[in-house]
């Protein structure tokens, strides 16, 4: 089992030098990783709160990067239609290049109907604009294609140096238990990710991914407060990492968290 850290991107964490100290922590007590999201303007309505201090992704990855030395770094998940995939491309492979081959990508479509019209983007298209956006990332990573023609994106004659560091690219997770999820992590995921599922709502969802999904990698990110026990029963239904979150992204509790990782989780839980 390995075990990622998400949330540093948030509320107290925004601070420079406590996002620093605490990356730092993290990475000396054993996480696998450090996982961001990605909100970048949220209506007041929304589960999350709007006015919480959050780092835009890609910027806090590439912060953390420079931070630290050896542990991977993702975002889950990119919110992959509100991105101009061409630029994106070259986002992502910069942060590969510099982190020395770190990133994981984790997608997804975006739910926040407010968040997806802010960029013009409409709740029926999301699917379809992630499917296509992602290809012509994949394309761009994979060499120079003569051209790509799209509904929203087009290009021809151009191609993007350096290549990601990670070859053929760095891992792909797909984020999300619906069926076209589903069905996009088998299609070009190297991994799956579940938000706040249960053990039995993920024994649903990978059970739903059917035998051509048995090569991904599983990551959840449950609920808190999380236990040994709570670990190990993921453990046994096949899930590979679970992406740890404080109750809390104000005050301290995220240090908390980091500190009961390292005391009643990390190392105790059999790969």
């Amino acid at each position: 089992m390995k075990f990622a850290l998400y949330g540093l991107h948030r509320g107290s964490s925004v601070d420079p030098d406590t996002l620093r100290r605490r990356a730092a922590r993290a990475e000396a007590v054993g996480f696998e990783a450090l996982w961001v999201g990605d909100h970048v303007a949220l209506p007041s309505a929304a589960a999350d709160p709007a006015g919480e201090p959050r780092l835009e992704a890609l910027t806090a990855l590439t912060f953390l990067a420079a931070a630290t030395d050896a542990v991977r770094l993702g975002v889950g998940v990119l919110v992959v239609p509100q991105r101009q995939p061409v630029l994106l491309a070259k986002q992502l492979t910069s942060l590969d290049v510099l982190s020395g081959g770190r990133l994981t990508v984790g997608i997804g479509v975006g739910h926040v109907e407010a968040e997806l019209d802010a960029f013009g983007v409409a709740l029926a298209d999301r699917g379809a604009m992630t499917d296509e956006f992602l290809d012509a990332v994949l394309a761009l990573w994979a060499g120079t294609p003569d051209a790509f023609e799209g509904r929203w994106v087009r290009f021809a004659g151009v191609s993007q140096a350096p290549a990601p560091r990670q070859r053929p690219r760095p891992p792909i997770v797909v984020g999300g238990h619906a069926p076209a999820a589903l069905r996009r992590a088998v299609r070009v995921g190297d991994g799956w990710f579940g938000w706040e599922l249960d053990v039995d709502e993920t024994a649903a969802a990978t059970a739903a991914l059917g035998r051509d999904g048995s090569r991904l990698e599983i990551t959840v990110a449950p609920k808190p407060p999380f236990t040994l026990g709570l670990a190990i029963e993921y453990a046994r239904i096949g899930v590979d990492r679970l992406v740890l979150q404080p109750a809390s992204f104000a005050g301290t509790e995220i240090d908390d968290l980091i500190e009961l990782a390292a005391t009643d989780l990390i190392g105790r839980v059999s790969t």
